[in-house]
């Protein structure tokens, strides 16, 4: 697990990529959808107070029906559409009732129902349409061009598409690597977090697997391409995104499961209402508004008021504590899930690597805080994640970092530097020495250090020679590498990254570095077993050894670990197949497939990658842990809330039907009765606005 620190280089002369500015995304009004609701909306802000302030009628009355046209023509035209596939849309029923409504009087009410749906229908063209832009940005993580090597040695610039299976490329420092493929030679670091979501750049060298879009470190590489541009792992997250969203069930609300039966009968009876008595020879104007006081009352009108603001203020309530939960049918989703999965980096884990140890060694005359100095001042000119980790522990430390001189990289090996005049390197143990150069510079030891730090301990090692005599300096030298072996194998077992110190040649300590466990992590996993009756899962692409640790601290059963994006999809389809609703919780480019593929996806908002936030269907905004069980709580209050206000609904619609078909309901009392059904099941839902609700749900209300 041992990393390596490196000097991060200056950053290439930008490409063609680089050079055309940041990825376009979709603006709001470039979506007819949202200019056409945006109208809607306008016409009646400014209808509704000449209404209420009673100007002439003729003047409200225009700015009403300019706003049905604005908001209804599209759903009306969609639900036409329908009708010709023998299909009866809610939405077209939406438009009739409120017509309806405007036929008896009731203009405002029809009004701001169309408004309330086209509003709705054009936040779905947005997220829609910001999703595939991430998707097609995605593809920018590729470099615009490679460098092919012919067999001569001459260099081609080409295209990634252009390159097939067997070519070799340079990847020289700080470029993206051009294709899937092999190292042939060379050392260097890879930060290829976009593909594994691991937190540390990884050394590569012959042999290693470099994937296209990663990030080349410090070293040159050559390497063999083994896939074309469109089998890379970074093609294939492009479709399995687009696949996923394509295959995902259509999401409905409840209501909307029922709408087709519903519609269907509300517009038989109707017809039936006016019908049946003109054939017992009932007069045409009598007939008609029972039959328009039928349909008022039977609208749907009410039972869509008993589901969305429930649902809204839920989305609202969460949104004040952080989470954005992008529709109501994503808060319905929430609360069915009985599932979890989660990823590490960034998720469970924040995402930085900090320091955890520093642990002097034996004879080194260093204490702690003396040790993390030295190694900090040597670091100081790195800009690796790890050599950032160091310098930041020493700073938070309040410790004084000396300013190092000749300082030097070597990838896949480390830095070195002269601090207060005595040689300091900091590395990879098993690439740095481990017992005085002096003692034996014939050793294979020694040699295997010089050519693989490629000019470390060049020129004689020049204060990295030991000042331990011959005589006996081996067997102390001996004694502390194998102390140093000990303590590095120790923190590597704790799941820590571990970094040698040596000064003047002679190791001096060694340091652990890790990703830090959010402090909910472990309280989160509790809370959403608690939710769902099973542990949550762990999906990551890091290695099975910190993956098991780390699952071991905070409570995860089922771990899964070296992962590459198709591995996460495979496993959410694995347990969907087998019926359950999962809800995958990650952060990274990585996880985005799995996000698009599972029953609910949420994302960590403050680091979380462009497609990342696109895809989820909610987003921790402030990356607190806690939310999520927090907010699928939520969405089950707010599920209980919508079967409550669909009884209410139901008991207010059948009571003014029976009276309006068995007696005769005035048509005010009938729109009185309509309208209070609605009141009631509005103010209801909105008990989710007070923030007792959110209270309760973090304090574990997990009732379904």
């Amino acid at each position: 697990m041992s990393s390596v620190l490196t000097e991060r280089p200056a950053p290439p002369e930008a490409g063609p990529a680089a050079r055309s500015g940041p990825r376009r995304r979709t603006r709001v009004f470039a979506l007819p959808e949202a200019r056409w609701a945006a109208a809607a909306t306008v016409l009646f802000l400014l209808a509704l107070p000449l209404q209420l302030t009673g100007a002439p009628g003729w003047t409200w009355a225009v700015a009403y029906a300019l706003a049905y046209v604005a908001g209804g023509w599209e759903p009306a035209w969609a639900g036409l559409q329908a009708l010709r596939e023998r299909t009866l849309d809610v939405d077209l029923l939406m438009v009739v009732a409120a017509l309806g409504a405007a036929a008896v009087g009731q203009v405002m009410d029809g009004a701001l129902l169309i408004v309330i749906f086209a509003t709705s229908g054009a936040l779905e063209a947005l997220a829609t349409a910001r999703t595939a832009d991430s998707v097609r940005g995605l593809l920018d993580l590729a470099p615009a061009t490679a460098t092919r090597l012919s067999a001569d040695g001459r260099e081609e610039t080409v295209t990634p598409a252009d390159l097939t299976v067997g070519d070799t490329v340079l990847v020289r420092p700080g470029e993206r690597v051009g294709a899937d493929g092999r190292v042939l030679d060379g050392v260097s670091d890879v930060d290829q977090a976009t593909v594994t979501g691991e937190p540390l750049p990884v050394a590569k060298g012959p042999g290693d697997e470099v994937f296209a879009g990663t990030l080349n470190g410090t070293g040159a590489l050559r390497v063999r391409v083994e896939r074309d541009a469109g089998d890379t792992v970074i093609a294939r997250i492009v479709r399995m995104v687009a696949e996923a969203s394509e295959t995902k069930a259509p999401t409905q609300l409840f209501i909307e499961k029922v709408e087709q039966r519903y519609a269907l009968g509300m517009v038989a009876v109707t017809l039936a209402v006016f019908a049946v008595p003109l054939v017992f020879g009932a007069p045409l104007t009598g007939a008609l508004l029972r039959a328009m006081t039928f349909m008022i009352v039977a609208s749907p009108c009410a039972v869509v008021l008993a589901t969305m603001p429930p649902l809204l203020s839920a989305i609202a309530n969460a949104g004040r504590h952080g989470v954005l939960v992008k529709s109501a049918v994503v808060m319905e989703r929430l609360g069915q899930v009985d599932a979890v999965a989660l990823d590490k980096t960034g998720t469970l884990t924040e995402g930085t690597p900090r320091l955890t140890d520093a642990v002097p060694l034996p004879g080194s005359g260093l204490d702690e805080r003396e040790l993390l100095a030295l190694a900090a001042a040597a670091e100081h000119p790195s800009e690796h994640p790890l050599a950032r980790a160091v310098v930041d522990a020493a700073h938070a430390r309040g410790l004084t970092v000396p300013v190092a001189r000749d300082f030097r990289s070597a990838p896949g090996v480390g830095v070195r530097a002269t601090v207060e005049g005595r040689a300091v390197a900091v590395g990879a143990p098993a690439r740095l020495p481990t017992e005085p150069l002096g003692s034996d510079p014939g050793s294979p030891a020694a040699e295997a250090v010089a050519e693989a730090a490629d000019g470390l301990v060049a020129e004689g090692g020049a204060g990295l020679e030991s000042e331990v005599g011959a005589e006996g300096g081996g067997e102390i030298a001996a004694g502390v590498a194998e102390v140093a072996g000990k303590v590095v194998a120790e923190l590597e077992y704790g799941g820590r990254t571990a970094v040698l110190v040596t000064v003047d040649g002679v190791p001096a300590g060694v340091l652990g570095i890790a990703d830090r466990l959010r402090p909910d992590a472990a309280p989160t996993v509790a809370a959403l077993a608690a939710l769902t009756g099973r542990r949550p899962a762990l999906l990551t692409g890091d290695n099975p050894r910190a993956a098991a640790l780390l699952a071991d601290e905070v409570g995860i059963g089922d771990v899964r670990a070296g992962l590459l994006p198709e591995g996460k999809v495979a496993a959410v389809r694995e347990w969907e197949s087998a019926g359950r609703r999962v809800l995958v919780v990650g952060d990274g480019v990585n996880d985005a497939p799995a996000l698009a593929a599972a029953h609910t996806g949420i994302a960590m908002g403050r680091a979380g990658s462009d497609l990342a936030l696109e895809t989820a269907d909610a987003v921790i905004v402030r990356d607190e842990l806690a939310t999520v069980p927090a907010v699928v709580s939520l969405s089950r209050r707010a599920r209980r809330l919508v079967a409550q206000n669909l009884a209410i609904a139901a008991l207010f619609i059948s009571g003014l039907v029976v009276w309006d078909l068995v007696g005769t309901l005035p048509l005010p009392l009938g729109v009185l009765g309509h309208e209070g059904s609605t009141v009631v099941v509005g103010l209801n839902g909105l008990r989710l606005l007070r923030e007792a609700a959110w209270t309760r749900a973090g304090a574990g209300d997990f009732g379904r």
